[in-house]
């Protein structure tokens, strides 16, 4: 078995920290943005002293590849992103870079033989902070072998309009024609020029290091829905109107957000996991009676029936009367739960059982790129902790060793994958 370096890991964290420091320990690393580019060019700088070759596709995806030793066989991939949430970590997506580029850095380091080419990838737009949605290049690029009803809301023409959160007047499509790292379509990822795909990602939650376990066995992605849930009511003066007359479309919606915790947590799976994470309120002015609630409700779990279970509590509310106001429950977005391949999934185990890592099978709450690429080709994940389950915030942390045992995982299980 072979180990990655620690020290190495440990420049690249101190250095990618660099690009887009929020000043508080945190990084904010838009999409295409000056702090991105400058990681984009680090990588660039140390795949290129390994020798590896560069190529960009026509989303600005970042391909450094380093030859096998029997020509004409497909790649084995590696990929995360660079992109980061407003004040977000320096560990989510950008840790599975820097283990890609590690593990590369790896076999050319230890001069370990293996057939297929093999790529560390960046993902464009992974978090869609600065142009909606999340996981826009990866859409795209998978767009022909997803799911007709995801796929849809990923075609390249109306990704490219997608508008600047903080300037209404820029446009996706004009940042990525700015940019130096915008290439061709030939150079996409696609099946046949490439075998499998592994993701290493931080947790993003507490299970592994609450169990005492260093590497996460990722299986799937977990099935969700995203309804919204509306409350009609009737404004009136907040001074003058007697609380018996009211249709207070704001406190209907509390009691019916009340009442679905209520009903939901009766079901007994404490693996279930439910928010709302998004309110608007109508007008929204301190001496007005709110007449119009709208809020979110994203529920995940991996059985379908669990979560036709919770979907038959939520369309529930629109059957009772909630404080004189009526209620509306319409889909926002839903989803499949998504299996990752065995084989690669077993290869993983194998690697973290034979390094003598304490590990464990583990699901994904969280949407991640592997999951669009799954639909395309084998393709698994790869967890280490995060220290108490810190992530999009500034205290997200992983040490730098279980950042090391997962590159070193990833690379096993990659050389694994390589023997086929």
């Amino acid at each position: 078995m072979f180990t990655c370096d620690k020290d190495r890991m440990q420049d690249k964290i101190s250095t990618f920290s660099k690009f887009g420091d929020a000043g508080h320990g945190g990084i904010t690393r838009y999409s295409l943005s000056p702090e991105a580019h400058q990681a984009r060019d680090e990588f660039v700088k140390r795949m290129k002293a390994i020798g590896a070759t560069i190529e960009t596709d026509d989303m600005a995806n970042m391909y450094a590849t380093i030859p096998g030793s029997e020509p004409g066989l497909k790649r084995i991939v590696m990929a995360s992103h660079v992109d980061s949430v407003k004040n977000g970590g320096n560990y989510d997506g950008i840790l599975g870079v820097m283990t890609a580029m590690e593990v590369l850095e790896t076999i050319v380091d230890q001069k370990i033989p293996h057939r297929h080419p093999i790529t560390a990838m960046i993902w464009t737009n992974e978090e869609g902070s600065l142009y909606p949605p999340a996981m826009m290049s990866s859409g795209v690029v998978c767009n022909d072998y997803l799911p007709p009803e995801i796929g849809k809301k990923f075609k390249k023409e109306n990704m490219l309009k997608s508008v600047s959160v903080l300037d209404k007047t820029k446009t996706f499509g004009e940042a990525l024609d700015a940019s130096p790292y915008k290439g061709d379509e030939k150079n996409r990822l696609n099946p046949d020029k490439y075998m499998a795909m592994f993701e290493l990602h931080i947790e993003q939650g507490p299970i592994l290091e609450d169990a005492g376990n260093e590497i996460g066995v990722v299986t799937c992605v977990l099935g969700m829905f995203n309804y919204r849930i509306r409350f009609f009511g009737q404004s009136d003066h907040a001074g003058t109107t007697p609380m018996h007359k009211r249709q207070d479309a704001l406190y209907a919606a509390a009691q019916a957000l009340c009442y679905l915790h209520e009903e939901i947590d009766k079901l007994g799976r404490p693996e279930l996991v439910y928010t709302t994470g998004e309110i608007v309120c109508h007008p929204n002015v301190h001496t007005v009676i709110p007449d119009m609630i709208d809020f979110s409700i994203d529920c995940r779990h991996e059985d379908p029936e669990v979560r036709a279970k919770v979907l038959e509590i939520v369309k529930s509310l629109e059957k009772r009367e909630w404080a004189k106001c009526r209620c509306e429950v319409e889909l926002a977005w839903q989803r499949d739960t998504v299996y990752f391949d065995k084989e690669l999934v077993g290869y993983v185990k194998e690697s973290a059982d034979a390094l003598g890592y304490k590990n464990q099978y583990i699901n994904s709450g969280a949407g991640h790129d592997a999951q669009f690429v799954s639909y395309m080709m084998p393709t698994t994940m790869i967890f280490v902790p995060s220290k108490d389950g810190h992530s999009h915030c500034e205290p997200e942390f992983t040490p730098v060793e279980d950042c090391t045992k997962g590159a070193s995982v990833m690379l096993n299980a990659v050389l694994k994958a390589d023997k086929k």
